[in-house]
């Protein structure tokens, strides 16, 4: 009876790696030294300033859950607002509510801020991440809103991050020409780290949305679970959009694969 279960928290392990893409590539071994991280490309292409993106998550051939990503333009900033959640047999099994935001500079794409609200099973947890770029320096805050044990700590971080909900969305302000690597440092709970997505191939994807041209993109790091256990693809749209149609993580557990089933636009 706990094989189930235990791969369900298997499971909603990938949906932070979902709803960002990049949660898998979360440090373990130490922050990266400042000097190794490369320096943020600008945004080359235009960052939506209102749409809302709704995937299925599927595992291996199950319904597993949902996903939604906001994006709302304020000025300067781009505000991103992200949801998880279970659903059928995964959420009798264990049930996820989880909510994300994220902020960054339309011109620069360096983050400002990220939290979350974590609600899976009996653990709820809350968390704010802020860049303080005139100290170079990222503070992260957590509770534990079932035991009540909060922390707090700080780490060095370059000029420019971006977050781990706010880089699939970066990553998508970028040419993405096959062949040609983007490199750029994701500041992740305390840590840095040094992404580099590989632009692979062009694909034509079908999701219930539609089908779609894309290019197909494997972030990479160095360091964090990702280089241990499996690799993650994004599949954005071959034109002026890069809209992110689907996201798979092939792990050492299975395959779990987000599709596109809708977009809202104003």
């Amino acid at each position: 009876m706990n094989f189930l279960p235990k791969r369900n928290v298997v499971l909603i392990e990938f949906f932070r790696t979902a709803v960002a893409c990049f949660l898998g590539i979360s440090v373990g071994l130490g922050a990266v030294a400042q000097a190794q991280t490369p320096a943020m490309p600008s945004p080359q292409v235009a960052i939506p300033q209102q749409q809302t993106l709704s995937y299925s998550v599927d595992w291996r051939v199950f319904p597993a859950g949902t996903a939604t990503f906001h994006l709302q333009a304020q000025g300067d900033t781009e505000n991103v607002i992200a949801t998880a959640a279970s659903i059928g047999a995964v959420y009798l099994l264990f049930p996820v509510a989880d909510s994300y935001t994220g902020t960054f500079d339309r011109s620069t794409g360096c983050s400002h801020e990220y939290t979350k609200q974590i609600h899976e099973g009996y653990r709820r947890l809350t968390g704010k991440l802020t860049m303080d770029y005139a100290q170079h320096e990222q503070v992260l805050s957590e509770k534990n809103l079932g035991s009540g044990i909060s922390k707090k700590l700080s780490a060095p971080i370059p000029n420019c991050v971006t977050d781990v909900l706010s880089g699939i969305f970066y990553l998508a302000s970028q040419p993405l020409l096959v062949g040609h690597d983007v490199a750029f440092p994701l500041a992740d709970g305390g840590h840095v780290v040094a992404v580099t997505a590989k632009v692979e191939a062009h694909e034509q994807v079908i999701t219930p949305a539609g089908t779609f041209a894309t290019v197909r993109v494997e972030p990479t790091a160095d360091a964090g679970v990702v280089k241990n256990r499996g690799n993650i693809w994004i599949w954005y749209t071959d034109d002026a959009r890069h809209l992110p149609v689907q996201v798979r993580a092939h792990l050492f557990w299975g395959t779990i694969t987000l599709r596109l089933t809708r977009v809202t636009t104003p």
